[in-house]
């Protein structure tokens, strides 16, 4: 094993890249990319390196770039359901929907911290979408939603508010939180880090205040708790 030097212990060669290739292992291939170098480092030809084929084979499972983009879209809501069905609370009880939706909820919030760049594509890129043409992946998750939503004993109508509320609290606090920008990741300091201290004190005073609180904080908690204050605020 290894260290034999006999022909046994030769191993065979990989199959071609195309051989290996499929939609799911692409997509997830340019989320990989995207959390290493960013948005900008994404083009086909890039793509293709990492896989180690030529970029023509990819065109198969993504016709260009924006067919990328919106694969990501895709591929993040395919990581939401499987963690989603994995962990233990996927097996609570039906009647206790708050928990369900927390559940959810830290589902939604672990794959966003997990890939930030990609998190700006899930708030936008559906939007020029009809709804019935957006990836199965995200109709699934939302139709779950609204399955579990529908346990909190409102009628239709107050169901779809409280799914819209839901859905809003948890994409907006997300992009606010992820969105951050890092101007030197290196420096300890929160307010260099941040780059806030270029902007002049008199002017933006609680921004650089403020600018230790925006680097440490337990966002995931903080989450959790707006969650249950908007569903104490429209749940009777």
């Amino acid at each position: 094993m290894g260290t034999d030097s006999t022909p046994d212990s030769t191993p065979e060669p990989k199959p071609s890249g195309r051989g290996r290739l499929s939609r799911p292992r692409v997509l997830r291939a340019a989320v990989a990319l995207v959390d290493r170098e960013g948005l900008t480092a994404l083009t086909m030809r890039s793509l293709a390196v990492d896989l180690g084929v030529e970029p023509m084979a990819l065109y198969r499972y993504a016709d260009g770039k924006q067919a990328l983009l919106d694969g990501m879209v895709e591929a993040f809501y395919a990581e939401v359901n499987e963690r989603v069905g994995d962990g233990a609370g996927g097996g609570t009880a039906e009647g206790d929907w708050r928990a369900r939706l927390h559940h959810i909820g830290k589902a939604f919030y672990q794959v966003a911290d997990a890939h930030p760049e990609v998190f700006p594509l899930v708030a936008t890129r559906p939007l020029s979408v009809p709804l019935a043409r957006r990836p199965a992946s995200m109709l699934q998750l939302n139709e779950l939603v609204l399955t579990v939503l529908s346990g909190a004993g409102l009628d239709d109508r107050g169901t779809l508010r409280l799914y819209r509320a839901v859905v809003g609290w948890a994409i907006g606090f997300l992009l606010v939180d992820k969105r951050q920008v890092i101007d030197n990741p290196d420096d300890p300091e929160p307010l260099l880090r941040l780059g806030l201290h270029r902007l002049p004190a008199a002017e933006y005073p609680l921004l650089r205040t403020l600018a230790p609180l925006l680097i440490d904080h337990d966002a995931e908690t903080e989450f959790a708790t707006g969650l249950d204050a908007l569903l104490d605020r429209l749940v009777p």
